[in-house]
């Protein structure tokens, strides 16, 4: 069994950017009252009925955040690790926080959203960190919360990196970890559930699953890891879809089966079976992603519920126009604020330093991956 090397994986891009357009539709559509006022049902009456699932566009984004940080993490440090997801998340993240305080500072929306009418500059200021959370301060966007789950996500996989990154470790923590997240909600201990995010824990450890599959290839003890980690998702997504509370019933069985079909695409990804698929465009669709995760949702209340006030177009003329808007934005971000902000922050000389550690060479097959200590396939 031949150990596969890292690449780029287009039709992971394209999963990616399936995931930004269902939170955002979800959002647009059933998470707000467009008005202030009325029920989204009201003004799209047969679209809620299937965006209401545009919510686990963010247990998509853990799956596939599971697969990716697995494949990125592979080889590396633990100061090399941390600096590719500073450089990574934060340039497009700040750039997001000031926009979107910036807006809600002039343009508080009162009423129907789930966000603070206006936030404070102490606010603003604090979300910069991506600490908000833990500080105690209202996000300036309600969707910053996935990003703490990411953060302690990192934290976990930093631990096993410690001393390195092999296939029995990954293993390792996916069973240990499993067992974590299973128990954790019983014990009673808020603490320890939101150490082990028992909640979403199994989409994680899923991705990771399905990452060591897609590089070293199926084995029994992957394919019972994946389909435990979907087993303990199908249980859970119940609970997660009455949380939602739309204001309308909302059967479980749909998020059921694309909860699967998300397992079943990842799966196919990693068998390889999408190698295929290279159009150059995915790329650029997964590139922007991120920026449109976290732009869209309050800019695009604002810009919806002011052209709501001030023009008599259907409603769902306005959430199209404000996603064609939201898209070109986060590619503006994307262009001229990541791209160009990642490169120097990894040219820092406060960044560069730990990505000096040398990177040992991968071996030429799984099983020796398996038996010594952590190699990859490079940076």
């Amino acid at each position: 069994m031949v150990e596969r090397g890292r690449t780029r994986l287009a039709a992971l891009d394209g999963l990616r950017l399936v995931a930004a357009l269902a939170v955002l539709a979800y959002h647009y559509t059933v998470a707000w009252r467009i008005d202030g006022v009325r029920l989204p049902e009201y003004f799209l009456p047969t679209t809620v009925h299937v965006s209401i699932y545009g919510f686990l566009g963010v247990e998509l984004f853990f799956l596939i955040s599971g697969f990716v940080i697995c494949m990125s993490s592979w080889g590396r440090s633990v100061g090399q690790f941390f600096a590719s997801r500073v450089s990574r998340l934060y340039p497009a993240y700040w750039a997001a926080v000031l926009l979107t305080g910036t807006v809600a500072l002039i343009y508080p929306l009162r009423g129907g959203i789930g966000d603070a009418d206006r936030p404070s500059i102490v606010d603003i200021l604090v979300n910069l960190t991506m600490l908000q959370q833990p500080l105690g301060h209202d996000p300036v966007d309600s969707v910053y919360w996935t990003l703490f789950i990411e953060v302690k996500f990192y934290l976990i996989m930093a631990l096993v990196l410690l001393r390195g990154l092999t296939y029995r470790r990954a293993t390792l923590l996916c069973t240990v970890w499993m067992t974590a997240a299973v128990l954790a909600p019983s014990l009673g201990s808020p603490l320890l559930n939101m150490l082990v995010i028992s909640d979403y824990a199994p989409y994680f450890i899923g991705g990771i699953a399905l990452y060591l599959i897609h590089r070293f290839g199926p084995t029994p003890l992957l394919y019972g890891i994946t389909g435990f980690a979907w087993l303990v998702c199908l249980a859970r997504v119940e609970d997660r879809l009455g949380q939602m509370n739309p204001g309308f019933k909302a059967p479980s069985w749909p998020a059921m089966v694309i909860v699967t079909l998300c397992f079943a695409v990842l799966l196919a990804i990693a068998r390889g079976h999408t190698d295929r698929i290279r159009w150059r465009w995915l790329t650029v669709a997964g590139a922007l992603t991120y920026p449109l995760y976290l732009l869209h949702a309050r800019l695009g209340h604002t810009i919806i519920r002011t052209a709501y006030e001030h023009l008599t177009v259907p409603v769902w003329v306005l959430v199209a126009a404000t996603t064609v808007l939201m898209l070109s934005l986060a590619w503006l971000v994307h262009r001229w604020v990541e791209r160009p902000l990642a490169r120097r922050m990894h040219d820092m000389a406060l960044i560069t330093p730990l990505c000096a550690e040398p990177v040992r060479a991968r071996p030429a097959t799984a099983a020796a991956t398996r038996e010594r200590s952590p190699v990859g396939s490079g940076v």
